[in-house]
């Protein structure tokens, strides 16, 4: 994708930004301020390394707005592998447990998917970006530490089942800000009784806004240098 147009860096901008795997947000940061020295620049909710999809980039008077695009609802299409689990409730770790999937049935799959409907309490993972004593989670979790977390309440309005193949379970989720999906797919795991963890994750929508409509870091940079080359 070309833009036909030069961005109002006076003004500020909102960009739909498409996260790539292995990327983390503040890496998407950098890369924009990057291509467009901007002075102001801010994203309206993270994205972990190994999601994929949609971030909301704010820049210049816009990173005034952060806060009302930060609390929108959030949607994902998360794949979980069923029969394990993981320190941070997804690949970034090994594997620490394995348990046999066999009698988990489709049936079974699909009714415990719909007890997460409605207000949930979560514990933040130990691998998150959640500050305890003024340091981030994973900071303790790369030194083997585990410390207390507050439980949080979070909403999740729907939960939608698209492909059962067991052991793997892919669905999309609907939910408040502060959802973690890593969370979440540990405790559908502990639920059933065989461990589950997180194998894929894209941010589909932030309120009204799709990952249908973003942009590529490479759509960008491609527009950049054709003004630049005008």
């Amino acid at each position: 994708m070309i833009l036909s147009r030069q961005y109002n860096l006076a003004e500020g901008e909102l960009f739909l930004i498409r996260k790539p795997r292995g990327w983390t947000s503040f890496d998407v940061v950098a890369k924009m301020r990057s291509i467009f020295h901007f002075e102001k620049i801010g994203h309206a909710g993270s994205l972990d390394p190994l999601a994929t999809g949609l971030m909301i980039v704010c820049t210049g008077r816009m990173t005034r707005e952060i806060d009302r695009f930060v609390g929108l609802e959030k949607e994902y299409v998360a794949t979980i592998r069923l029969g394990g689990r993981t320190s941070s409730y997804d690949l970034e770790t090994p594997v620490i447990e394995e348990v046999s999937v066999e009698g988990i049935t489709s049936d079974a799959v699909i009714s415990t998917l719909k007890q997460f409907v409605g207000h949930q309490v979560q514990v933040p993972p130990m691998w998150s970006a959640v500050k305890v004593g003024g340091k981030p989670l994973y900071k303790y979790a790369r030194k083997g530490r585990v410390v207390d977390r507050k439980p949080r309440e979070v909403f999740i309005r729907s939960i939608m089942p698209f492909d059962i193949r067991i052991p793997n379970v892919t669905f999309s989720v609907a939910c408040s800000k502060g959802t973690y999906i890593r969370t979440l797919a540990d405790d559908i795991g502990q639920r059933l009784g065989c461990g589950a963890y997180l194998t894929a994750l894209e941010r589909t929508r932030i309120g009204e806004y799709r990952v249908e409509d973003a942009l590529s870091l490479d759509d960008l940079l491609h527009h950049q240098r054709s003004v630049q080359n005008a």
